[in-house]
Parts: C-alpha cells; sequence; structure tokens
C-alpha cells in the first residue's frame, strides 16, 4: 500500500489563455466545472449557459473553466488572443481560460487523462463541450457529454451536490 496522497483534479497545472501558470491548486476547496470548449461548433452557444452558471454559482464557490481544444474538426484554429476576443465579445465570458490543449489521445492534457480514469471510458471527450463537475474535495462528481446543456436539470444537481447544497 501506498502513503502517497490520492490524486486529485487540483494536483494539474494549466497554462492561462491570457499567458501565465494556471495551477488548479489555486482553486483547492472549490468545486469546479471543467468544459473542453471550441469557438467554432454547433454546441459554441453554451458558453452563454456556462457564463450564467459562473455568474450564479460564484458567490458559493463554484469557478467554472473552458479549456479550448482544436481536437474535433479543427473547430478551435485560433490563436489565444482570438479565442478570447471571440469569447468575450460573443458570450460575455468571464470564467477562467486554459490556454488550448489536446483533451483526447496519447497527448491529451493530463487532467483529460486522469478525468478518463476517473469517470471510465465513456466520460473520455468525443466532441466539443463534456462537463465535469469537481467536488470541493478535488473529486470527479459527474460528467456529461456535449448533448447535455450545462443549464440542464442534471448539470445544476451535480454542481448543487459538489457545492454541498
Amino acid at each position: 500500500m501506498s502513503d502517497a496522497p490520492e490524486q486529485t483534479a487540483y494536483d494539474f497545472i494549466f497554462e492561462s489563455l491570457k499567458g501565465g501558470p494556471m495551477p488548479l491548486e489555486d482553486f483547492a476547496g472549490r468545486p469546479l466545472l471543467i468544459v473542453n470548449t471550441a469557438s467554432k461548433c454547433g454546441f459554441t452557444p453554451q458558453y452563454k449557459e456556462l457564463e450564467a452558471l459562473w455568474q450564479k454559482y460564484a458567490e458559493k464557490g463554484l469557478v467554472v473553466i473552458g479549456v479550448p481544444s482544436n481536437d474535433f474538426s479543427n473547430q478551435e484554429p485560433g490563436n489565444a488572443a482570438e479565442i478570447a476576443n471571440f469569447c468575450e465579445i460573443n458570450y460575455g465570458v468571464d470564467f477562467p481560460l486554459t490556454e488550448k490543449v489536446h483533451v483526447k489521445g496519447r497527448e491529451a492534457h493530463p487532467l483529460f487523462q486522469w478525468l478518463a480514469k476517473q469517470g471510465g471510458i465513456l466520460s473520455k471527450p468525443r466532441w466539443n463541450f463534456y462537463k465535469y463537475v469537481i467536488g470541493r474535495d478535488g473529486k470527479l462528481v459527474g460528467w456529461f457529454a456535449s448533448t447535455t446543456t450545462p443549464g440542464s436539470a442534471k448539470v445544476e444537481k451535480a454542481i448543487r451536490k459538489a457545492l454541498g447544497d
């Protein structure tokens, strides 16, 4: 048996879309809603609901994190400035965004590799806008495919559970 503590979502580090490190440990103790995003996808309007959740639950501790990825049909071709401008101008996105990363395959960011292990094979992103709810303890509470909208009862229930409501 290992005495090493179990890995949590807070053990991973991204680069911020605006530059500089974005360690998830900065959000330790706060629930997270992590979503792989893209600007040119049929699901892109979900940014509006993600921003609404951020505004609704931020005071209770929720952090929404968008993770741009170009892994699915080149639907996130832009550079960091283009992605940031698109999200802000079109959807008023104010929540944190990471640099553009891979979310599938061998090159997937380590967080997405960890999420796949935690949630099982079906939890691996198979398209843009997969959603992952992380509890205050850094463990996966639930995940949702692209077709489940951020404002759905299922996602809100998982967020409330993560918040301890």
